[in-house]
């Protein structure tokens, strides 16, 4: 099967694909040569259905994730795809087989105990830093923003009259959330602090570091993993699961799923069904506790 080296050239040449893409799908390629040697099978044309599903059969059995598994029959699709272009085969042996199922992840998030701990009871300092970290912290906790959309905040997405914040979130999409009195306090009090501190330059970012310049991803990280670190044992701290506990926390309380959608931003109601799973679990937990028959 030595076409394999002349579809690489095409999908450097034509399709322009990066290197990681053009370095997995020879590495997935070169295992299906593999195999299909061990089956007597040499030729492109001789590949059949049989002999792709015997291999992902192989692959599932070896104990590969599901992720994994489908990348390569991608990558075997995408080949075969290319040998019909080219008159090699006639049909694409790879065309019908199903991917495995990915098993969804349930998402991680903190207590609400916790949460109420860190912020009502935490010591945070009154100089600058400790004023923003905390209103970082509760602006990912109280509006579930994205790491991105908190970065890229900036001082005219809050319009105090209406109590709302103006959120970018992917593809430019905007959506605006309401900010309860406390939120609302909380960047009051952080403007005043900022402002003495530092003179504010055109950009209008409106977090801002210890030297005065526009806050980056991983600062905001290490702001969420020091403080959750003194509530927290989870092993994952990032400001995700801060946007992840915002959802759990309003799901439990009752919330409609489509008004959880369109606060996260998500596209689609597919995106918000996932936290469905870790309020059943929650449910369930009570049920064992509570029930006499459980």
């Amino acid at each position: 099967m030595i076409l394999i080296e002349s579809f690489i050239k095409y999908l450097e040449f034509e399709k322009r694909s990066s290197e990681h893409t053009i370095a997995s799908y020879s590495c997935d390629l070169e295992q299906f040569i593999l195999f299909a040697k061990q089956k007597d099978v040499t030729h492109v044309s001789d590949v059949n259905r049989k002999l792709v599903r015997s291999w992902v059969v192989y692959l599932v059995g070896e104990g590969m994730a599901p992720k994994s598994v489908g990348r390569k029959i991608t990558s075997l699709k995408s080949y075969f795809n290319y040998l019909m272009r080219e008159g090699f085969v006639e049909i694409n042996p790879a065309k019908d087989i199903s991917t495995p199922k990915i098993p969804k992840k349930i998402p991680i998030f903190v207590r609400e105990s916790e949460m109420d701990l860190l912020l009502d009871e935490f010591p945070f300092t009154s100089d600058y830093e400790g004023v923003r970290d905390r209103l970082i912290l509760e602006l990912l906790y109280g509006v579930g923003l994205r790491r991105s959309e908190l970065v890229g905040l900036r001082d005219n997405d809050f319009d105090f009259s209406l109590k709302e914040i103006k959120v970018t979130g992917k593809y430019k999409k905007q959506r605006y959330i309401p900010l309860n009195a406390n939120l609302l306090l909380l960047i009051k009090k952080y403007l005043v602090v900022r402002n003495r501190e530092f003179e504010i330059g055109d950009n209008g970012f409106f977090f801002l570091t210890k030297k005065g310049d526009a806050v980056y991803a991983k600062l905001i990280y290490r702001v969420v993993n020091k403080y959750l670190s003194s509530v927290t044992t989870l092993q994952k701290k990032s400001p995700h699961v801060l946007r992840h506990s915002f959802a759990t926390s309003l799901l439990n309380a009752g919330a409609d799923l489509n008004a959880i959608k369109e606060l996260l931003g998500h596209s689609n109601l597919t995106a918000t069904e996932v936290y469905t799973h870790s309020s059943f679990e929650k449910i369930t937990d009570i049920y064992k506790q509570a029930h006499p028959r459980s």
